[in-house]
């Protein structure tokens, strides 16, 4: 079967497209920038680049589809995305376009509490749920809890508050309950839903099972980061102007006045027994904690051209004569030894994170004056590796070490390009975090001599620059690809979740370290 997925950038659509694709379906993939992100699986994945409200560029992206799963939407307005051209509009543009190619099912991905929130991101999840029940077809409308993934507008952006700030906003009260569900947990739902056809004219409401708020949030992200930020309680009028505020300086609070309203007008299922990803796809939720212990590994890269400013190119190196090892016995020790080597950073800040720098590991450090920040291990060969950092750090970039040999001297170097995160950020790098920098890598260098058994013949090397235009495109491009790389191998090996069944479903039944 082949399925038409839109909305390839959010939270939903990456991890739909991989339960699809596990299923043994094709998909098409359609996004503003569908090219870039259809690379990231190695197969069965065409793109389809069109924003979804024009008309023009969707005609003909339905051809040869067996079926539409609209996930594309937005919670919060920006410019010209608005609710009304995205949510609303862009929702009848997809279903005619779907009519006019007589595809024959359409899966839509609506909101818990549409069907009565006043807020207008409900209203307008309301008036798309009643374009797509006039669909000439079968329709099935899901309605999910707040959905928490690597990127999510509250969750996320929740936990790299907790994580880098010594205060956190909490506006209202912080007791509003909502039912969330884990982006997985939903991903298999969908896949169930393109799999079945006996759920045609059904509105389905899906969460996991837990209920909570943002004060249980951050009593639980508390736990998972090892820090407690003082909350700060902010009246809901003031959330805005708040807001605007953090946006002039490139930050972000974790929730604001409109998605306090969201989550304050029945984001939970009222009717017992009404969970749809229990009662009708028999799948077990994941528990709220394992979610959010999920996430806090999983947050997105922060690659260098979602940064502020010209691209810095620095590069700190030592030459070693006499070492007792060659350059990939000497990168091999580094690896292992990385959170000892690195003195300034504190890679035990969060228990059970890793230390070592392995494929794909998330390394979470405890930075002075900045609290905890992450780097992931993007490619790592024997004698080499690139690490870019992660969502809430102070920089947009990429770290790579290099041990290699020169003659008859090893040298080993790293290697930076970065961009400050946001405007406050480059206050805070130009302040203390430049100088912390440079003594942290020289500190490094310094201590590969001594690892080495060798001698150094020179003092540490230390040289930056600010790369123009093109080459900053350049290496851009070379970190977007790494991180692309690495998704396109994880999802190569990707298993349907949609068969974690509820226990008594006459399957095995699974433990939660199986999961």
């Amino acid at each position: 079967m082949k399925v038409l997925v839109t909305g390839g950038t959010g939270v939903v659509g990456p991890a739909a497209v991989t339960e699809i694709l596990a299923g043994g379906h094709t998909v098409r993939l359609l996004s503003r920038n569908a090219a870039e992100d259809a690379k990231q699986w190695p197969a069965g994945v065409e793109s389809w680049p069109a924003s979804i409200f024009d008309q023009s560029e969707l005609r003909g992206c339905a051809e040869g589809c067996d079926l539409v799963l609209h996930a594309a939407g937005i919670v919060e307005e920006a410019g010209s995305l608005t609710f009304e051209s995205v949510n609303v509009d862009g929702t009848r543009a997809i279903v005619r376009e779907a009519e006019r190619c007589k595809v024959g099912r359409f899966i839509y991905v609506s909101s818990l509490g549409a069907e009565t929130g006043d807020s207008p991101y409900h209203r307008s999840k309301r008036r798309a749920e009643d374009i797509v029940r006039n669909f000439a077809g079968g329709w099935i409308i899901l309605r999910p809890g707040n959905v928490y993934g690597p990127g999510d507008e509250v969750v996320s952006l929740l936990l790299t508050v907790v994580r880098t700030f010594p205060v956190v906003p909490v506006i209202g009260t912080g007791e509003d309950k909502f039912q969330p569900i884990w982006v997985e947990d939903l991903a298999a739902a969908l896949s169930e839903s393109v799999r079945r056809t006996d759920l045609h004219g059904r509105v389905l409401e899906i969460a996991g099972e837990e209920k909570t708020c943002l004060n249980d949030l951050l009593d639980r992200m508390s736990e998972i980061t090892g820090r407690s930020p003082a909350r700060i309680p902010i009246p809901p009028f003031l959330a805005s102007a708040g807001a605007t505020v953090a946006g002039l300086l490139g930050a972000r609070v974790p929730i604001n006045e409109s998605q306090l309203m969201m989550l304050s007008e029945g984001n939970v299922i009222q009717t017992p027994g009404g969970n749809a990803l229990i009662g009708v796809f028999h799948i077990k939720p994941t528990p709220l904690d394992s979610g959010l212990r999920k996430l806090a590994d999983g947050l997105p890269e922060q690659t260098p051209d979602k940064g502020v400013g010209m691209l810095k190119r620095k590069r700190f190196w030592i030459d070693i004569a006499g070492s007792t090892m060659v350059p990939e016995e000497l990168f091999a020790r580094f690896r292992l030894r990385f959170g000892e080597l690195t003195p300034f950073l504190d890679v035990h800040a969060e228990p059970e994170t890793p230390a070592i720098l392995g494929k794909g590991n998330t390394l979470t450090m405890a930075l002075p004056t900045r609290g905890n920040v992450q780097v992931r291990v993007e490619q790592l060969m024997p004698n080499s590796a690139t690490l870019v950092t992660v969502a809430g750090h102070p920089l947009a970039g990429a770290i790579r070490f290099l041990a290699e040999q020169r003659g008859d001297l090893i040298r080993f170097e790293v290697q930076l390009y970065d961009r400050p995160a946001n405007l406050a950020d480059w206050f805070i790098m130009r302040a203390v975090g430049d100088d912390l920098q440079a003594r942290t890598w020289e500190s490094l260098v310094r201590a590969m001599v001594e690892e080495s058994g060798g001698a150094a013949v020179t003092p540490v090397q230390h040289e930056e620059t600010f790369l123009d235009e093109n080459k900053a495109e350049r290496v851009e491009a070379w970190v977007k690809e790494l991180v692309i790389e690495r998704k396109r191998a994880e999802h190569a090996n990707a298993e349907p979740r949609s068969s974690r069944k509820k226990p008594g479903w006459g399957d095995q039944v699974e433990t939660e370290a199986t999961l």
